[in-house]
């Protein structure tokens, strides 16, 4: 299934039905007093988050839902049924947003959640609900109330407890498809991965879930390679796991290019608890391995833990502080969807690196 996560549709919710103008007309009853029926409610759109969908694909053919309209008054006090709702299912994670892409109406974070995005409108009075001591036959009726229609924007960001992030081509894709039943495209070439992947971990009786994110270049903010937009899905992790490449040219430099661009990305995202590791252990010597420790240790201003994603080198230990991490640190108000004012940061990892 292709990976969407963002769509724009038209949504409008039903027209009310109008009432009705009559009057009772039967043999033998002279003066028949008035019998026109209201009109029904016209039905609303809900958006809801279900269970099983980790895409927004299905709004990519179809962006226009609209709702039933209630139906009209009749003679005999009949009145109009009420609109069928319609309900647009989206993934859990998932932000509604005003046409304008920055008035947030809405954030999806459990299971179940409902929404009511517009709602149907009201339906007229027919003439028998006008019917009054000093007029015993009303000749008018109100017409229904228009639904509500909008343009609006649906954005998704995957839920995960831990976010890989790195320069193209660190490994992580790699990473993922070795700790996880994920199975990501994998090849020697920049930019492999194009939409963010997700992976039930498990490691010592414990699992956790791990997005691999599209990799960052320098200048991503500014919109160079595939730019910032995936660091959305990093927003809601509660820790992130850096990979650096120890073949690359420099690692220190490696690591500051990725921090600088999620410290441009303006959900503050370096404040996040943060493992790092140099990855590819198994590719270089041991002395380039050491003096590239160096200097992601100078970077970091913490010691690196050391892995092959292809050997498995380091691998558990891996696992095992981000399962401490994700196991001490509270969901975050903004994991939750909540104000950010006044949160307090999670505590520091209880892990201890690995030695060289």
């Amino acid at each position: 299934m292709k990976f969407l996560d963002e769509a724009k549709v038209y949504i409008r919710s039903g027209d009310g039905g109008n009432g009705c103008v009559a009057f009772r007309r039967e043999k033998f009853i002279e003066y028949g007093g008035p019998n026109g029926g209201n009109g029904g409610r016209g039905g609303d759109v809900i958006i809801e988050a279900v269970d099983g969908l980790n895409t927004l694909i299905d709004y990519r053919y179809q962006q226009h839902f609209k709702a039933q309209k209630g139906g009209h008054g009749m003679g005999s006090d009949r009145h109009g049924a009420g609109g069928k709702d319609i309900v647009l299912k989206v993934p859990v994670g998932t932000q509604v947003f005003d046409e304008d892409r920055e008035t947030l109406l809405h954030d999806f974070t459990k299971l179940g959640e409902k929404f009511v995005i517009a709602e149907g409108g009201n339906g007229g009075f027919g003439n028998a609900h006008f019917k009054s001591s000093t007029n015993r036959a009303p000749r008018h009726a109100n017409p229904g109330q228009p639904g509500e229609e909008r343009w609006i924007w649906l954005r998704m960001k995957l839920i995960a407890d831990a976010g890989l992030v790195g320069l193209p081509n660190a490994g992580k894709s790699t990473f993922l498809s070795v700790v996880s039943a994920a199975k990501p495209k994998i090849a020697d070439y920049p930019f492999t991965t194009l939409h963010p992947q997700l992976g039930v971990v498990h490691v010592d009786g414990r699992e956790f879930v791990l997005a691999d994110i599209p990799g960052l270049i320098e200048g991503a903010h500014e919109g160079t390679g595939l730019g910032d937009r995936f660091l959305g899905h990093v927003e809601r992790c509660r820790v992130l796991l850096h990979l650096v490449d120890a073949t690359c040219e420099h690692a220190g430099k490696a690591y500051k290019t990725v921090r600088n661009e999620l410290a441009a990305y303006e959900h503050d995202l370096t404040s996040k608890v943060e493992v790092v590791a140099l990855n590819k252990i198994d590719a270089v010597t041991p002395e380039h391995l050491k003096e590239q420790k160096a200097r992601l240790k100078r970077a970091a201003k913490q010691t690196p833990m050391l892995l092959s994603g292809v050997t498995r080198e380091g691998v558990p230990e891996v696992l095992r502080a981000l399962a401490d991490v994700i196991s001490e640190a509270p969901v975050s108000a903004k994991a939750k969807g909540e104000p950010t004012e006044n949160e307090t940061p999670p505590p520091a990892p209880s892990w201890s690196p690995l030695s060289s």
